[in-house]
């Protein structure tokens, strides 16, 4: 019995003991187990932002409250093909997006910030981003989806995506090639209006360019110039940001291939300025070839531009440098024409002397005189190398219009030889032939004495040098001339092109 009493006592006490000491461990091996496995990182995406957490991706954050503010940063990391032709040019960015979406805020998970798998984004909402003067634009795969994206614990998300864009930059090429282009990059949504998405340039560094970047045409302006461009359409007003890129034209690709073959094409004009007036074939081949080529290099330098229906700086030089290669052509011509005029003046009398004569035959004259001036034309001819020119050559030439005239005077002269036989050999040792092939008398005798009856004959010799020193002389003044014209030319093109017409590239 006593036995007895002594077992139940012993039991009534451990048993508590037990079941404490159960309860303890099982404590402290719960508590261990917290401790060490915490929430795995799918779990911890399921819950932010999976199918059980709630979360909508159609629903824009601030549902029916305040506007989300979108952030932009752009990075460039390539700029060229500029074209002329099309109007546009390429780049390679990187688009940064960064805003705030409440419901992506978390404390259960120690680290600052996610950097998730791109194919996250399907499950969250993203701005509605567009480039409004996009022509073309393409994704970056290789080696995976170049995209970026990445949560913080106070809810900010940072999207970050590659692209290649080629965008529209209309260009005014009056300038053109000292010209300044400014090419703008507008970035606008496209569903959400101002009451529910606002896109805002980033404080700090909103465009970054990649060190080293060059361009192979123009230089690119390190100040950023950013602007709004709200748009309002029928459907609502949208945000719109913009950024400006100017872009000043290098003059080095231009001044070889254009400005210096053309310059060197005119100055090689002028030397036919130095051959004789009588070598035509060589003065003719090299003003042809000269306006050929020019012509060609004109041509060349609007291969590479828009059919534009205005005035461009490299059309007026092209322009007058063809004009003064032409000019440089005529002037020969003008040369030519002047140094044969006496040949024209010798072939105009002796056409007019046998018209003479074969009138002279039809009339009814004296055979007698008709011989002896007969005889007196054909001393002419042998000796009209040294016969006197009388009279300037508007009188030569006014003599043709009045053959009539020089026909009566002949007959006329004739008959009163005829009637006064016995002085028509004093009458005809004192006559010369005019430049008409009448026949005018050198002297006349008056009661004060013998008086020429003309002055200021010159002989055919003195006619000959008297045309060939007039077409020296232009030749001489185009020596001169044509360089002193085309140097005046310069200083205008390049004042007015390089200084007065510098386009500001901060101007609206």
């Amino acid at each position: 019995m006593r036995k007895k009493r002594h077992m139940e006592a012993a039991l009534s006490v451990a048993v508590p003991l037990l079941m404490l000491s159960f309860g303890l461990c099982k404590e402290v091996e719960h508590a261990a187990r917290s401790r060490q496995v915490p929430m795995s990182p799918s779990d911890f995406l399921d819950k932010l932002m999976g199918r059980t957490s709630g979360y909508d991706a159609r629903i824009r954050p601030n549902f029916k409250g305040p506007a989300v503010n979108v952030s932009c940063n752009i990075f460039i990391n390539s700029f060229g093909s500029i074209a002329e032709t099309t109007m546009d040019y390429r780049v390679n960015i990187f688009l940064r997006q960064q805003w705030n979406d409440p419901r992506l805020a978390y404390a259960e998970y120690p680290d600052d910030s996610l950097d998730l798998d791109p194919s996250m984004l399907d499950s969250i909402w993203k701005p509605d981003l567009f480039f409004a003067n996009e022509k073309g634009a393409h994704f970056h795969e290789v080696t995976t989806d170049n995209k970026l994206l990445r949560i913080f614990k106070n809810g900010n998300v940072l999207y970050s995506i590659r692209l290649t864009l080629t965008l529209s930059c209309p260009m005014d090429l009056k300038n053109f090639p000292m010209d300044v282009q400014t090419c703008i990059m507008q970035l606008e949504s496209f569903g959400y209006t101002m009451n529910d998405l606002i896109f805002e340039w980033q404080e700090n560094g909103p465009v970054q360019v990649a060190e080293g970047l060059t361009l192979p045409q123009f230089i690119l302006k390190d100040e950023s110039d950013l602007r709004y461009c709200t748009k309002h359409y029928n459907t609502g007003k949208f945000t719109c940001i913009e950024v400006r890129f100017h872009l000043e034209r290098q003059m080095g690709y231009y001044l070889i291939q254009m400005y210096i073959p053309s310059l060197l094409i005119v100055i090689l004009s002028w030397v036919s300025f130095w051959i004789n007036m009588d070598a035509a074939p060589a003065r003719v081949a090299l003003g042809i070839t000269t306006v050929l080529t020019m012509t060609t290099q004109s041509s060349g330098s609007r291969t590479s531009l828009p059919k534009v229906s205005y005035v461009k700086a490299i059309d007026i030089w092209m322009a007058v440098c063809l004009l003064f290669v032409f000019s440089a052509l005529l002037e020969y011509a003008a040369v030519n024409f002047v140094s044969r005029q006496h040949k024209e003046l010798l072939r105009f009398r002796r056409h007019h002397k046998n018209k003479s004569i074969h009138k002279n035959n039809g009339g009814a004259v004296d055979p007698e005189e008709l011989a002896d001036n007969l005889q007196r034309v054909k001393t002419d001819n042998d000796l009209r190398t040294a016969e006197p020119f009388c009279g300037s050559m508007s009188n030569i030439y006014t003599s043709h219009n009045r053959e009539g005239e020089v026909h009566e005077t002949r007959l006329t002269y004739t008959v009163a030889v005829t009637s006064t036989p016995s002085n028509s050999k004093a009458s005809a040792n004192n006559t010369v032939p005019t430049a008409t092939g009448a026949v005018a008398t050198t002297t006349q005798n008056t009661p004060g004495g013998t008086i020429p009856a003309s002055g200021g004959c010159k002989s055919t010799e003195e006619m000959r040098k008297l045309f060939i020193d007039r077409a020296k002389k232009i030749d001489t003044v185009s020596r001169a001339g044509f360089p002193l014209a085309f140097l005046f030319f310069n200083i205008f093109y390049w004042v007015l092109y390089k200084i007065l017409r510098h386009e500001d590239v901060h101007k609206p």
